[in-house]
């Protein structure tokens, strides 16, 4: 009896275990659908210039920080994040139809943004619930978030390719609607299967609580994954139209790199989350930007399409450790604000959206798609300066 009692706690953990990490591989082909092809999209179906493409992004990231700070404070101060989760991922579904027949840049800037900021908020709120599950249940807090990184990485192999193939091929209206779908989806999964963790209510000001503990080494971490996500933001954003117009080779190509890279950052983020507690979170960011280093330097070098793919494999370990420890590294040095803490490095990703916008379109249209390389490559030299000061936790 006692072991047929305690069997059906364990299946019980390990089916919200799983929910967990298939609600995660549908937020990540949400947004692994969409933003690959958004620059192209803004060119090619909207007809705007590659220094509105980079405003774009930059508006977009303002808008998105103004709302995740909101929700952050919100979630960390009462209600369930589930309901929370569910919401977001509804107006994920609107923002997706509206991209898929409107080609107006401004509704799509002011609406469409606002309600795709929400969507994209699912995620960190996702990996906010994930945390305080695995606290409550016990079970191992890195090893799990590493595990449940790398199935936004796996979405991230299907999706780019995926998108490509989609508006190539079905044009952009099937592209978000297939995104709609997945937020769809994990919108139900949520509702159905995600733990219930509701909080008491606390009064407390402001949107988002600031560090109560490590603030110097707080903000230095912020502006270190800041300076990463932008680096990459400005790959994102440039390399489709670097690959297409200058160095003119096929579409495809594109999303098969990033797909690619999405693919080998799934070992990575194991592999990190595995030797974080032996090497330390700081040890595994220095290689990350090591090899960050290294991949740009590559891209401007090389433009063979067999190198171009090898390379990935510099650009998988880049994002691979910051994508898998970085977050981590913030909820280290935040105990106790796992919600602030995660939208805190969510946001990074969104400063940096807001720093390559702003250079990926003006640089491309003075010069050229290559030299924004040169711009990314700065970055990181500046990332491993500063990596040089902060505090191992």
């Amino acid at each position: 009896m006692q072991n047929s009692t305690a069997a059906a706690p364990r299946r019980s953990l390990d089916f919200t275990s799983s929910s967990f990490l298939i609600v995660a591989f549908l937020t990540g082909i949400a947004g692994a659908l969409q933003t690959p092809t958004l620059s192209l999209f803004l060119s090619n179906e909207v007809h705007v210039r590659p220094a509105m493409v980079g405003f774009f992004f930059t508006g977009s990231a303002v808008i998105g920080i103004f709302v995740s700070q909101f929700l952050a404070g919100y979630s960390d101060k009462r209600g369930d994040r589930k309901n929370l989760i569910v919401f977001c991922c509804l107006l994920g579904v609107l923002a997706c139809v509206l991209f898929a027949w409107n080609r107006n840049y401004f509704v799509l800037l002011f609406i469409g943004v606002f309600l795709s900021s929400f969507g994209s908020t699912a995620n960190p709120q996702m990996f906010a619930l994930a945390r305080e599950h695995a606290d409550k249940t016990g079970r191992e807090a890195v090893m799990f978030s590493s595990i449940m990184r790398a199935q936004v990485s796996l979405a991230w192999v299907i999706g780019p390719p995926l998108a490509y193939a989609l508006a190539m091929g079905f044009g952009f209206t099937a592209m978000y609607l297939s995104a709609a779908v997945a937020f769809v989806v994990c919108g139900a999964m949520v509702w159905l299967f995600l733990p219930t963790m509701r909080k008491e209510k606390v009064a407390m000001s402001g949107a988002i609580q600031a560090p109560r503990t490590n603030r110097k080494d707080a903000l230095l971490l912020f502006v270190i994954c800041t300076l990463m996500w932008g680096t990459n933001s400005l790959y994102i954003i440039n390399m489709p139209l670097y690959i297409i117009n200058e160095l003119h080779l096929p579409e495809k190509l594109a999303g098969v790199m990033m797909g690619t890279a999405a693919g080998l950052e799934i070992p990575t983020m194991l592999i990190a989350g595995y030797f974080a507690k032996r090497l330390g979170k700081r040890f595994l960011m220095r290689v990350a930007a090591v090899a960050g280093l290294c991949f740009y330097i590559s891209m401007l070098t090389f433009n063979s399409p067999t190198l171009l793919l090898a390379m990935q494999l510099l650009n998988a370990v880049y994002i691979g450790i910051l994508g898998g420890i970085g977050m981590l590294y913030f909820q280290d040095l935040m105990p106790g604000q796992a919600g602030s803490a995660t939208t805190l490095y969510a946001n990074t990703s969104r400063v940096g959206w807001i720093i390559a916008g702003s250079l990926a379109g003006v640089v491309a249209e003075i010069w050229n798609y290559h030299t924004v390389f040169w711009i990314a490559l700065v970055l990181c030299v500046a990332t491993i300066g500063c990596l040089m000061r902060i505090k191992d936790v």
